[in-house]
């Protein structure tokens, strides 16, 4: 249910992500197992990586990433602010400290390597890549980065599933990559994630914590192994479930078509954004075959009432969205680091006239033009 006729997302469920879910409850097997153990398989495959590991969310896939590092209290790790508040909080609540970095500015909104430079010391253990709306951030000099001061380099690759860079397929070039496959996602299996690790003991490592670190898995004990386990480091439960991995199976094989779609509408926006004088749309350098397009971002005009412009799309039955408010300007953020809030000036800016348009695979082309002509119209009357 919902008051828009044009929506930011809209998930793709047909008959095909249907019958996977029944034929998992026909199963009887309902948590990690056969379905699970496919999907990572193929999702693996489709990065060109040896291994994946599927769990229950994305923000728990940036946590197993940051237990398997060992993160804890004394320690660092160097994150954009202009992210969703999760990659920060799983790092406080690893026993690390956030610290914020800013991005670049309106035609790149992921994180600055400079920027990030200036924030590395002597407890920085990792610095976090997060590819902004689908769009890879600067891997090659982060990387540098990384390996100049020996520490690792995290892809939260949230909005890119198996997404080509001119620097490789996002989440690979990294120490680790972390993937959501939440409700709005590009793929999605409406709570979900899955991790892949450059180093093969990592990997093992997060495969364990993430069900309790048991020596044993509930399968193998299913498929006739030993009765008893040991545990051997603290884990969590962050197994996915049959079902999920059912959704996502069947959505990464329409991956490609619905990728498709998403640059269709990226090329009309384009197009006809193009009128609008003043509007800045990120990334619109870039080839439109680079990138998941997971949003359509556009930064307004300095000066620009963007509460007002979304009541008027409103209005016109037109959602859109803000991504994201910046995490150090949250109240849990505002104290812990280093004596107090930090101050981001690009992001400040940015992310003060930051507007998402609607953006997924079922938007077509009268869908774009409304959309425009629905901005176009609020512009005019703003201005």
């Amino acid at each position: 249910m919902t008051a828009f006729d044009i929506t930011l997302y809209r998930p793709r469920i047909g008959q095909a992500e249907i019958d996977a879910v029944t034929d998992v409850l026909r199963s009887e097997w309902l948590s990690a197992g056969p379905v699970t153990e496919d999907f990572e398989g193929k999702y693996a495959a489709a990065l060109g990586v040896q291994s994946a590991v599927a769990v229950s969310s994305g923000t728990a896939a940036l946590h197993l990433a940051f237990l398997a590092l060992g993160l804890g209290p004394g320690d660092e790790v160097v994150l954009p602010s202009l992210n969703f508040v999760s990659a920060a909080a799983v790092v406080a609540l690893s026993g690390a400290t956030p610290v914020f970095a800013d991005v670049k500015g309106p035609h790149d909104l992921c994180v600055d390597p400079d920027d990030v430079a200036r924030r590395i010391t002597s407890r920085t253990r990792a610095v976090v890549a997060m590819h902004y709306g689908g769009h890879a951030a600067d891997l090659t000099a982060l990387a540098r980065l990384a390996r100049t001061h020996g520490i690792a380099l995290i892809e939260d690759c949230a909005h890119a599933p198996v997404t080509d860079s001119a620097h490789g397929v996002l989440g690979t070039v990294g120490d680790i990559g972390c993937y959501s496959f939440f409700a709005t996602k590009n793929l999605a299996m409406g709570e979900g994630g899955m991790v892949v690790a450059r180093d093969p003991a990592t990997g093992d490592r997060i495969r364990r914590l993430r069900s309790h670190a048991l020596t044993v898995s509930a399968q193998q004990r299913h498929r006739g192994g030993p009765s008893l386990y040991d545990v051997d480091a603290l884990g969590l439960n962050y197994r996915p479930t049959e079902i999920g991995c059912a959704l996502g199976r069947v959505q990464l094989d329409a991956l490609p078509a619905a990728q498709a779609l998403r640059r269709d509408a990226v090329r009309m926006y384009r197009e006809q954004l193009a009128s609008l004088p003043g509007l800045t749309v990120p990334y619109a350098d870039r080839p439109v075959e680079e990138g998941a397009h997971h949003l359509f971002a556009v930064v307004l005009p300095e000066g620009t009432d963007r509460a007002a412009l979304q009541d008027r799309l409103r209005a016109a039955r037109i959602q859109s969205g803000v991504h994201y408010p910046p995490t150090h300007r949250f109240t849990a953020y505002q104290e812990p680091h280093r004596g107090g809030p930090c101050r981001l000036p690009v992001t400040e800016d940015v992310m003060g006239r930051q507007l998402s348009l609607p953006l997924h695979p079922g938007i077509g082309a009268a869908e774009v033009r409304q959309v425009v002509g629905a901005l176009g119209d609020a512009w005019q009357e703003a201005a």
